[in-house]
């Protein structure tokens, strides 16, 4: 049930999140190359032990419990939604914290971009890792005009190794310009010809989203 899920994101999820400390949450609809009925929730967290603490601490949220009622009470055969999967990502060490899109203050129009690098082996992983770090990859990003939100490691989570990171445009054809600009990079050029980067990324899967109207990403 899409409204029962939605107000409890909105109204009790959320704020239970952002009073344990997870700021910004982002919540994503999906606009092509996955499933139109999956919900992408973005939930970053200052360390490993308040991962470990969440559940707990939402369940002695009396504040969150009463708001999220609805949704908890939800029965076997009107459930509000049919099964979610969890990913743990580290975030990388150029960019430790998530970005806020501009636009997001005004909830204005904006599309995302989240991408999936999976790797033949764990050391060609690292190796596509470093290129982003000390490659110069993030920075070039930046240079370019691809506006990042967040780079992850994936340490739970399926079809590894690989790494995902998140992109924000104003429209496709802002995505189409950002990525011609950055593909015919002199600086991209060079990067990408290096041998010790080559052959890092085996299969790669890009899904677009929308944030919801109550995302704070």
């Amino acid at each position: 049930r899409k409204g029962v899920l939605a107000d409890y994101l909105e109204k009790a999820f959320i704020p239970a999140a952002n009073r344990l400390g997870s700021r910004p949450v982002g919540v994503f609809n999906v606009v092509s190359g996955s499933n139109a009925l999956n919900l992408f929730v973005l939930v970053p967290h200052a360390s490993l032990e308040s991962v470990l603490a969440s559940h707990g601490k939402l369940a002695a949220d009396a504040e969150y419990l009463k708001a999220a009622a609805p949704y908890l009470s939800a029965s076997i055969d009107n459930p509000a939604y049919t099964r979610y999967e969890s990913t743990l990502l580290w975030a990388f060490k150029n960019l430790p914290r998530v970005r806020v899109p501009a636009e997001t203050a005004g909830n204005k129009p904006r599309i995302f971009e989240l991408r999936i690098y999976e790797s033949h082996s764990e050391a060609a992983a690292l190796k596509k890792i470093e290129m982003f770090n000390e490659g110069g990859e993030i920075a070039l990003f930046d240079r370019i005009g691809l506006r990042s939100v967040f780079y992850g490691q994936t340490l739970i989570g399926q079809r590894q190794p690989n790494l995902v990171y998140m992109t924000v445009h104003q429209d496709m054809a802002a995505r189409e310009k950002a990525w011609d600009a950055f593909r015919l990079s002199p600086d991209w050029k060079a990067l990408s010809s290096n041998p010790i980067y080559a052959n890092t990324v085996s299969a790669t899967t890009v899904v677009f989203l929308r944030p919801t109207a109550y995302s704070q990403i």
